[in-house]
């Protein structure tokens, strides 16, 4: 056999052996569904019901598996830490208190550091919520509720790696996070609260916290001569290249800016420098007010073409602009 058909038959094999991974690991999530029962609604009303935290321990692979569930829980209304079982038996067992929920994850349900912590959590009076595959197992015997996936067979072509079993406990701590977030009405900007450094945090935004205001804001009566209209435009901190035209009251009753300025100069050799911005203003220009979402305001942008759009408040009186460029500096676009 040729080096090159030996490589290609390697490479079939790599292949074959990975999809077999895939569909095992596939087939124990799928097979998770018909396990679900009253035990898990139950699972549901204690992590709802806690006042405190939810505490999340586990050792080895179910120790991974409890630091995302934990993160996941944290990130979406559910005030939770991860505690490693050793680290509490060492002192951080004052991390927890009576009104805590820990959640105890072990695919055996027989690990010793995570059952030592039984007894003096029974003394603290925190409730107990494990996750496991050892449904007659130690822990499941002393907790408060179970959430039993089964017993699964592992993936590993000796069957003793953690890989099966840890994509089970994974998909099934989503699934009750997921449920409690629905429970709770967790809303986007919710979410967005607590994700203030990612994109779709920024995008969730309000209009407020990043629009132009005050000195910022390039604001021109109805009647303004032209050339005072750019040196408006030119004199405003950050030079937005926009001036907002206010006429009774305040109220916005129109736009002009810098380009509209260009295509005048090109189409209309009979401007002058002292004719009235309203003669050429944009009239029904796009706003937004400032308590709806930067997102919005993206979308605005985008569907236009345009670079700025004006920020009004209930009177329809400007308050602030948003400028393209202000989406770039919040990294939105």
């Amino acid at each position: 056999m040729s080096h090159v058909a030996a490589e290609i038959d390697r490479t079939k094999l790599r292949l074959a052996r990975a999809a077999e991974v895939l569909r095992l690991e596939a087939r124990t999530i799928a097979n998770l569904e018909a396990r679900l029962d009253a035990r898990f609604a139950r699972a549901v009303d204690l992590v709802l019901a806690c006042q405190g935290l939810v505490v999340v321990s586990g050792v080895g692979k179910a120790g991974l598996v409890g630091q995302k569930l934990s993160a996941t829980l944290a990130s979406t209304g559910t005030p939770s830490i991860f505690l490693h079982p050793t680290e509490a038996l060492h002192g951080d067992l004052g991390r927890i208190r009576a009104q805590d929920l820990v959640l105890a994850i072990s695919n055996s349900g027989e690990s010793a550091e995570l059952n030592a912590l039984i007894g003096p959590l029974r003394k603290i009076g925190a409730s107990i919520l494990a996750l496991t595959g050892g449904g007659e197992s130690t822990l499941a015997h002393h907790a408060d509720c179970v959430i039993d996936i089964g017993r699964v067979e592992e993936a590993c072509p000796l069957k003793l790696a953690p890989t099966a079993s840890t994509s089970a406990l994974l998909a099934l701590g989503d699934a009750l996070a997921m449920v409690v977030l629905q429970e709770r009405n967790f809303s986007r900007e919710d979410y967005a609260l607590f994700h203030p450094g990612g994109t779709l945090g920024r995008k969730l935004l309000r209009i407020k916290e990043v629009m132009r205001k005050g000195e910022q804001l390039p604001l021109v009566p109805s009647g303004t001569r032209l050339v005072e209209v750019v040196r408006v435009m030119n004199r405003t901190p950050g030079r937005p290249g926009v001036a907002l035209v206010t006429g009774e009251a305040g109220v916005l009753v129109g736009i002009f800016t810098h380009g509209d300025l260009a295509r005048l100069l090109e189409r209309s050799p009979t401007i002058t420098a002292d004719d009235a911005v309203d003669l050429h203003m944009g009239k029904n220009p796009k706003t937004i007010g400032p308590e709806q979402l930067v997102e919005e305001a993206q979308h605005v942008l985008h569907e236009f073409r345009i670079d700025q759009i004006a920020v009004l408040d209930q009177a329809r009186r400007p308050i602030g602009l948003l400028d393209v460029q202000d989406l770039l500096d919040v990294r939105i676009t």
